[in-house]
Protein backbone atom coordinates (compact mmCIF):
# COMPACT_ATOMS: atom_id res chain seq x y z
CA UNK A 1 0.00 0.00 0.00
CA UNK A 2 1.32 3.46 -0.95
CA UNK A 3 1.16 6.44 1.40
CA UNK A 4 0.75 9.88 -0.09
CA UNK A 5 2.61 12.70 1.59
CA UNK A 6 1.58 16.26 0.97
CA UNK A 7 4.46 18.48 -0.17
CA UNK A 8 4.98 21.57 1.99
CA UNK A 9 7.31 24.13 0.38
CA UNK A 10 7.58 26.15 3.61
CA UNK A 11 8.88 23.11 5.45
CA UNK A 12 11.59 22.78 2.79
CA UNK A 13 12.54 26.46 3.16
CA UNK A 14 12.71 26.20 6.94
CA UNK A 15 14.86 23.10 6.60
CA UNK A 16 17.20 24.89 4.17
CA UNK A 17 17.48 27.90 6.49
CA UNK A 18 18.33 25.64 9.42
CA UNK A 19 21.08 23.92 7.42
CA UNK A 20 22.52 27.28 6.28
CA UNK A 21 22.54 28.58 9.87
CA UNK A 22 24.40 25.51 11.04
CA UNK A 23 26.89 25.83 8.17
CA UNK A 24 27.72 29.47 8.94
CA UNK A 25 27.84 28.88 12.69
CA UNK A 26 30.26 26.01 12.19
CA UNK A 27 32.44 27.88 9.64
CA UNK A 28 32.61 31.18 11.55
CA UNK A 29 32.81 29.80 15.10
CA UNK A 30 36.64 30.13 15.29
CA UNK A 31 36.33 33.86 14.54
CA UNK A 32 34.02 34.80 17.33
CA UNK A 33 31.08 33.86 19.48
CA UNK A 34 27.98 33.65 17.28
CA UNK A 35 25.29 33.03 19.86
CA UNK A 36 22.54 35.29 21.17
CA UNK A 37 24.90 36.80 23.76
CA UNK A 38 26.79 38.51 20.96
CA UNK A 39 23.73 40.66 20.32
CA UNK A 40 24.19 42.41 23.64
CA UNK A 41 27.94 42.76 23.19
CA UNK A 42 28.02 44.10 19.63
CA UNK A 43 28.17 47.74 18.74
CA UNK A 44 25.50 49.49 16.78
CA UNK A 45 25.49 52.20 14.13
CA UNK A 46 22.85 54.87 14.73
CA UNK A 47 21.14 56.10 11.54
CA UNK A 48 21.84 59.70 10.48
CA UNK A 49 20.01 62.16 8.22
CA UNK A 50 22.18 64.93 6.74
CA UNK A 51 20.66 67.96 5.05
CA UNK A 52 21.78 71.41 4.06
CA UNK A 53 20.20 74.82 3.65
CA UNK A 54 21.76 78.15 2.74
CA UNK A 55 22.90 78.89 6.33
CA UNK A 56 23.94 75.51 7.75
CA UNK A 57 24.44 71.77 7.44
CA UNK A 58 22.40 69.71 9.91
CA UNK A 59 22.74 66.14 11.06
CA UNK A 60 20.00 64.25 12.89
CA UNK A 61 21.13 61.06 14.58
CA UNK A 62 18.86 58.55 16.32
CA UNK A 63 20.42 57.61 19.67
CA UNK A 64 17.55 56.61 21.95
CA UNK A 65 18.38 55.33 25.39
CA UNK A 66 21.64 57.25 25.63
CA UNK A 67 22.07 60.04 28.14
CA UNK A 68 23.49 63.29 26.77
CA UNK A 69 26.49 63.03 29.11
CA UNK A 70 27.44 59.79 27.30
CA UNK A 71 27.68 61.52 23.90
CA UNK A 72 31.00 63.00 22.77
CA UNK A 73 31.22 65.30 19.71
CA UNK A 74 34.64 66.38 18.43
CA UNK A 75 35.64 68.51 15.45
CA UNK A 76 39.25 68.20 14.24
CA UNK A 77 40.74 68.94 10.79
CA UNK A 78 37.33 69.13 9.09
CA UNK A 79 36.32 65.74 10.51
CA UNK A 80 33.49 65.59 13.01
CA UNK A 81 33.32 62.47 15.17
CA UNK A 82 30.32 61.53 17.30
CA UNK A 83 30.91 58.82 19.92
CA UNK A 84 28.67 57.32 22.55
CA UNK A 85 27.66 54.20 24.36
CA UNK A 86 24.34 52.57 25.09
CA UNK A 87 24.53 50.51 28.27
CA UNK A 88 22.64 47.26 28.71
CA UNK A 89 20.13 47.63 31.55
CA UNK A 90 21.19 45.42 34.42
CA UNK A 91 17.79 45.65 36.09
CA UNK A 92 16.81 42.32 34.57
CA UNK A 93 19.27 39.47 34.19
CA UNK A 94 20.15 38.47 30.63
CA UNK A 95 19.04 34.90 31.33
CA UNK A 96 15.46 36.11 31.84
CA UNK A 97 15.19 37.59 28.34
CA UNK A 98 13.51 35.57 25.62
CA UNK A 99 14.82 37.77 22.83
CA UNK A 100 17.25 40.70 22.63
CA UNK A 101 17.13 42.59 19.33
CA UNK A 102 18.29 46.06 20.30
CA UNK A 103 22.01 46.71 19.99
CA UNK A 104 24.09 47.81 22.94
CA UNK A 105 27.64 48.99 23.24
CA UNK A 106 29.69 51.85 21.91
CA UNK A 107 29.41 53.59 18.56
CA UNK A 108 31.51 56.05 16.61
CA UNK A 109 30.48 57.93 13.46
CA UNK A 110 32.83 60.25 11.57
CA UNK A 111 31.89 62.78 8.92
CA UNK A 112 34.23 64.71 6.63
CA UNK A 113 33.02 68.30 6.55
CA UNK A 114 33.39 70.70 3.63
CA UNK A 115 35.60 73.79 3.98
CA UNK A 116 32.46 75.92 4.01
CA UNK A 117 31.70 74.93 7.64
CA UNK A 118 32.55 77.47 10.33
CA UNK A 119 34.10 75.46 13.21
CA UNK A 120 33.18 78.26 15.65
CA UNK A 121 29.45 77.92 14.84
CA UNK A 122 28.53 74.37 15.91
CA UNK A 123 25.50 73.64 18.08
CA UNK A 124 24.18 70.31 19.36
CA UNK A 125 20.72 69.58 20.77
CA UNK A 126 19.42 66.30 22.19
CA UNK A 127 15.68 65.76 22.47
CA UNK A 128 13.51 62.63 22.56
CA UNK A 129 16.38 60.35 21.53
CA UNK A 130 17.40 62.45 18.51
CA UNK A 131 20.73 64.27 18.47
CA UNK A 132 20.64 67.31 16.17
CA UNK A 133 23.96 68.91 15.23
CA UNK A 134 23.87 72.25 13.40
CA UNK A 135 27.05 73.29 11.59
CA UNK A 136 26.94 76.93 10.51
CA UNK A 137 28.49 77.94 7.20
CA UNK A 138 31.17 80.58 6.78
CA UNK A 139 29.93 83.98 5.60
CA UNK A 140 31.79 83.69 2.30
CA UNK A 141 30.12 80.34 1.60
CA UNK A 142 26.58 81.67 1.94
CA UNK A 143 24.86 82.61 -1.31
CA UNK A 144 24.76 86.32 -2.10
CA UNK A 145 22.01 88.14 -3.95
CA UNK A 146 23.30 90.64 -6.51
CA UNK A 147 20.84 93.30 -7.46
CA UNK A 148 20.68 94.28 -11.11
CA UNK A 149 19.84 97.95 -11.64
CA UNK A 150 18.27 99.35 -14.77
CA UNK A 151 18.54 103.02 -15.71
CA UNK A 152 20.64 105.28 -13.47
CA UNK A 153 23.04 102.60 -12.30
CA UNK A 154 23.62 101.38 -15.85
CA UNK A 155 24.40 104.94 -17.01
CA UNK A 156 26.92 105.36 -14.17
CA UNK A 157 28.73 102.14 -15.18
CA UNK A 158 28.67 103.18 -18.85
CA UNK A 159 30.12 106.65 -18.13
CA UNK A 160 32.82 105.16 -15.86
CA UNK A 161 33.93 102.77 -18.63
CA UNK A 162 34.08 105.69 -21.13
CA UNK A 163 36.28 107.68 -18.71
CA UNK A 164 38.71 104.77 -18.35
CA UNK A 165 38.96 104.37 -22.14
CA UNK A 166 39.59 108.11 -22.69
CA UNK A 167 42.27 108.14 -19.95
CA UNK A 168 44.09 105.32 -21.68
Amino acid sequence: MNNLTRWDPFHELANLQDRMNRLFTHQLAPYGNLNDESLTQGSFVPPVDVYEDEHSIQLKMEVPGIEEKDIDIRLENNIMTVKGERQFSKETKEENYHRIERRYGSFSRSFTLPNTVNPEDVKADYEKGVLTIRLGKRAEAKPKQIKVTVGEGAKTIESASKQTKSAA
